[in-house]
């Protein structure tokens, strides 16, 4: 039977549910993983498997279980669709040797995903990914060992409650009273997805008011292309903020591990103005020291702020499985990526959206400010910023060669702005003059050419996005 080449790309391996996406193809991927732990040694501390609200996605979790329990490898299921960090928690929770959760993120409703979680309850590292690849490619390539159920016992499972714990885990991490006993408005979009119900649950009780919407979980993310919270998803959000006068509104995406916020008068944030909020917030007002990892897609406001609260910060290439492993090793307080998903001290190094929320309505709390005039003092410290991202779609035919015009390209100027240096750890990054930039890479989970600027304003951002599109041919 010909088998597809399956590769795990910036947060593990995503495709199309029954092109690609199917019952045998993620069996053999359990069947690396299965692998993986029996040749580290790692098999008796078992495996976490999550699964989120799309089609499929429970069924796909049980062929995980089934296939690593055939191995003699013990299993811990979760009992309902749960967020992302939810199961990377359960995986330190129960100091198992990794995780796998079945979702697609923040893609389309056709697709679907296996992401690979370390024993940190992170993003797994590159050198873990590629040890499991190559079991992968050799189960691809025919190679696949006899059955082992023939040779010994099969593994146990145990179903865990996921989200309890959870819950808990993030009351430690943050204390939620004096948000609950503030008499604010929240609306909070869970996009259909996995995030439903953590956010009232947490914060249930109080003087606070949260409003849910889109909460019921609905595999085709009706009314958007894709459940991810960028402005073009979040209109809903938007005017339910207006309509109920609220003070801010809070956007999950599908596994709710990535965060969007709109303000009091229902205006998008972008993703780097979020981040970099949550920045001044952790370093200004709580105080943290640690410093900050973030992609080289993050915005240089961040640069900015970590010169003014004197830590540093960290670049990686784009993807939680650089950025997780960068907070671990240089003890950060805080990590993200330019697609709303934020990590903090004091929890797992992986992206959590509820989190997230919790933190930016803390901000508001300890503030006494509206977001809008949160954003008003960020842009009156590290100055105006305005930022774009463009999604390029292609056929698979054209990569290579939209590859090498990114890995050529060496303009001396965008946007009238000369250029300061590069980076090309992933893609390429043009540093410009003023702390603007422009990033082009290769989406990691998407047939998409992904162009990033920012700048001081929208003309010039609209100036350099032009240039570089010159400057790649697309």
């Amino acid at each position: 039977m010909h088998r597809p080449k399956i590769q795990f790309g910036t947060d593990g391996w995503r495709a199309i549910i029954d092109d690609t996406f199917t019952i045998p193809n993620v069996k053999a991927c359990a069947e690396a993983v299965a692998l993986h732990l029996l040749a580290n040694g790692k098999s008796e501390r078992g495996l976490v498997i999550g699964f989120d609200t799309r089609y499929g996605s429970p069924e796909f979790a049980k062929a995980v279980a089934d296939t690593v329990k055939s191995y003699g490898i013990k299993t811990f299921t979760l009992d309902v669709a749960v967020p992302t960090p939810a199961c990377s928690f359960a995986v330190v929770n129960q100091s198992a040797a990794n995780g796998v959760m079945i979702t697609a993120s923040h893609n389309p409703p056709e697709w679907n995903g296996f992401k690979i979680k370390s024993s940190a309850g992170g993003s797994a590292a590159p050198h873990e990914i590629a040890q499991i690849e190559k079991h992968l490619a050799y189960i691809l390539g025919g190679n696949s060992p006899c059955h082992p159920a023939t040779t010994r016992q099969s593994g146990t499972n145990t179903v865990l409650d996921a989200i309890g714990p959870y819950i808990e885990q993030l009351k430690k991490v943050i204390d939620t009273d004096p948000i609950r006993s503030n008499k604010m408005k929240v609306v909070v979009d869970a996009m259909h997805g996995s995030g439903a119900g953590i956010l009232p649950d947490i914060l249930g009780g109080g003087e606070i008011e949260v409003i849910e919407i889109r909460s019921n979980p609905d595999h085709t993310f009706p009314g958007m292309e894709q459940p991810e919270p960028i402005e073009r998803n979040v209109k809903p959000l938007s005017r339910a903020v207006r309509e109920l006068g609220a003070d801010v509104g809070i956007a999950l995406d599908g596994d709710a591990d990535r965060v969007g916020i709109v303000d009091e008068s229902g205006r998008y944030f972008s993703t780097l103005e979020v981040f970099s909020l949550l920045t001044d917030h952790f370093m200004g007002r709580r105080g943290e020291k640690g410093g900050v990892a973030c992609t080289i897609t993050m915005s240089s406001m961040v640069d900015k702020l970590s010169d003014n609260y004197r830590v540093p910060s960290y670049r990686t290439p784009v993807g939680f499985k650089f950025v997780g492993p960068t907070m671990i090793e240089n003890n950060c307080s805080m990590g993200g990526e330019e697609s709303g998903g934020y990590a903090f001290k004091g929890h797992i190094p992986e992206r959590d959206g509820s989190l997230s929320g919790l933190l930016f309505l803390e901000a508001m709390v300890m503030s006494g400010l509206k977001p809008s005039q949160l954003l008003t003092n960020l842009h009156a410290l590290v100055g105006p910023h305005t930022f774009e991202r463009l999604d390029i779609s292609y056929d698979e035919s054209q990569r290579k060669s939209i590859a090498e015009k990114i890995s050529s390209a060496s303009p001396n100027s965008l946007g009238g702005l000369n250029l300061q240096s590069d980076d090309r750890r992933d893609g390429v990054r043009f540093n410009l003059t003023g702390g603007s930039w422009a990033v082009a890479r290769m989406s990691g989970t998407e047939p998409l050419l992904r162009i990033y600027a920012e700048a001081p304003d929208m003309k010039t951002l609209k100036s350099i996005l032009a240039d570089t599109r010159e400057t790649l041919g697309v």
